[in-house]
């Protein structure tokens, strides 16, 4: 199963890896941390560039971005609070604490919030939101962003590109756990789906 997925981001190319990194960014149970090593294990291949991929991703990254920024900049904190209590934050598993958080992430570190949280996880699809919200300048987001977005997911293709120089070793590992992971990715986005409660806002 993993080499059938390594070949599907070969076969996807840079342009798959750019809208899979975008569609990340704005549905969050698309993990990054997926997509990136299986294209840096495609380019310890020789399938694809590194340099391609990583950039691929990262441009696909800050797309991905700049939604949830204008969604901050247009709609504001409570109306965008009222939409996550809704079937909008059932779907994106997305309620107003989460909001509430990124808010606050932002008003502590500032501009730098944006550069940091592109590093996190659990931060790095909504800390767009409150930079939009207080209209945080475009180039400063852009500049944070894309050096926090840069860092990210060179850190994950070389991941991969490096699990590639191991993989008669690991062969009979990464294909179960490669399975497991996605079962587990799957299975808790259904679990937060059917039990999510948003919060009233």
């Amino acid at each position: 199963m993993f080499n059938e997925l390594v070949d599907m981001a070969a076969e996807a190319g840079y342009l798959g890896i750019f809208l899979l990194m975008l569609a990340e960014n704005i549905f969050p149970p698309i993990p990054s941390e997926l997509i990136m090593p299986l294209g840096g294990f495609a380019a310890a291949r020789g399938d694809m560039s590194m340099l391609g991929v990583i950039l691929a991703g990262t441009a696909g990254s800050i797309a991905g971005a700049l939604p949830w920024y204008y969604a901050g900049r247009y709609f504001g904190t409570e109306r965008l609070k009222r939409m996550a209590a809704t079937r909008f934050g059932r779907v994106m598993t997305l309620s107003p604490a989460d909001i509430d958080n990124a808010s606050q992430w932002f008003m502590r570190y500032g501009y730098f919030a944006v550069f940091f949280g592109r590093l996190i996880p659990a931060i790095r699809t909504l800390i767009s939101v409150p930079a939009g919200i207080v209209r945080m300048p475009m180039l400063p987001f852009l500049f944070y962003s894309t050096v926090g977005s840069l860092i990210w997911t060179a850190f994950l293709a070389f991941a991969g590109y490096v699990l590639e120089s191991q993989y008669e070793l690991l062969e009979g590992y990464i294909d179960p756990v490669s399975k497991a992971v996605l079962l587990i990715i799957i299975g808790v986005y259904v679990y937060r789906f059917v039990r999510f409660k948003p919060q009233a806002s």
